[in-house]
């Protein structure tokens, strides 16, 4: 035997070692799994199932899908992998003439996801949210994230994507109109999805409530869909004179322009929906104290209705989910998703003095604070 042949770790059986092999080759390629689903949004591949009755071979496929002529054999390659991955489901069928099966590929619950019909999967359209997430802006910035793990924090080193870009996501998305109607888009579909979860699985939260304000609310979708299932609760949204500019009033939420560092509008309920998570400790504490004393006017003490992310949760999927969102957090703005311990020690800081959390929102969590 040559000397110099690694041999495999002492105390690991050659399919173990053969396992971590191939997990590490998918762990390092990963990438290519996301390039594969943001070409498939791109070309509107789960449309076409949903429009064939959620499934279809890859003749019907190809029928429908406008690709080059010389890079139509490509298209079972991509779909096999992402059928691998679980994104769609594959079923292989009676063989031809030629003696190879026919594979038919299926919708399943992650890429119905991606149907842009709410009645297809009786929530909004979450393909925004992958394009958003490949977009070349976002992976550009992931890019230097070893490199800003070994340069002093300064002015232009606030994130991995300051360090890519010269400037924070939202000042690079008020220069570029294209990336900014991306941004939107998929703020606006997590918005939807999540609102809808959020009255249905706690109704009892909104129990009481006359007034609710969102703040940094954006285009109002979160508050028009409280609004539209409790008529008696009275919506208004906050955010950033140049965002409030940019919505048509319809007379369901109140629209007010202002900063959250200075001001939120008294209510009986404050909103922080995805918020929190792009700021500082320092800086959460800041917004808390300002919402705590918007919910204090009155006889009735008000709350604060956080929906974000609370890392640690039992199910391995929705945890890696957190880390990532952590992750992601911290290549964007420097924020972070935060655990329990953390949460509380804000509350504290801000004047709380309870809190419970509803762990009813896979990745998310909705937390009632009280003073």
């Amino acid at each position: 035997m040559d000397q110099t042949t690694a041999m495999p770790m002492v105390g690991t059986s050659k399919a173990e070692l053969l396992q971590a092999d191939a997990e590490l080759f998918c762990h390092t390629f990963a990438y290519l799994k996301s390039m594969a689903l943001n070409s498939v949004v791109k070309l509107g591949i789960p449309d076409v199932l949903h429009r064939c009755g959620g499934a279809a071979s890859l003749p019907e496929l190809l029928s429908s899908v406008p690709l080059h002529p010389s890079k139509r054999p490509y298209l079972g390659r991509l779909m096999k992998m992402l059928a691998a991955a679980g994104i769609f489901t594959a079923e292989d069928i009676a063989a031809g003439g030629d003696g190879a099966p026919t594979t038919v590929y299926h919708l399943n619950t992650v890429s119905r996801l991606l149907v842009d019909d709410a009645g297809a999967n009786r929530s909004s359209c979450m393909s925004p949210c992958v394009l958003l997430g490949t977009t070349n802006l976002f992976v550009s910035a992931s890019l230097r994230l070893h490199q800003w793990l070994l340069t002093e924090e300064g002015a232009t080193t606030d994130s991995p994507f300051m360090m890519a870009h010269g400037g924070s996501l939202y000042g690079v998305g008020s220069r570029d109109p294209e990336f900014n109607a991306l941004f939107n888009g998929a703020m606006g579909a997590t918005s939807e999805f999540v609102a809808a979860l959020a009255v249905h699985e706690c109704s009892e939260v909104f129990a009481g409530i006359t007034s609710l304000v969102d703040v940094a609310g954006g285009n109002g979708t979160t508050a028009r869909t409280i609004a539209e299932a409790f008529p008696r609760v009275k919506c208004s949204v906050l955010d950033l004179p140049q965002v409030i500019q940019g919505i048509s009033p319809d007379g369901t939420v109140e629209l007010v322009a202002g900063d959250m560092m200075e001001f939120v509008p008294p209510a009986d309920a404050v909103l922080l929906k995805y918020v929190l998570h792009n700021w500082s400790d320092q800086d959460c504490v800041k917004i808390l104290t300002r919402c705590r004393q918007a919910i204090s006017h009155g006889a009735k003490a008000g709350k604060v209705i956080i929906i974000d992310t609370v890392v640690g949760s039992p199910s391995h999927q929705i945890l890696e989910g957190q880390v990532t969102m952590d992750l992601s957090m911290m290549m964007l703005f420097n924020g972070k998703a935060r655990e329990e311990h953390n949460w509380h020690k804000m509350f504290m800081e801000a004047g709380f003095s309870h809190y419970k959390i509803h762990n009813v929102l896979g990745m998310r969590s909705l937390i009632e604070v009280h003073p």
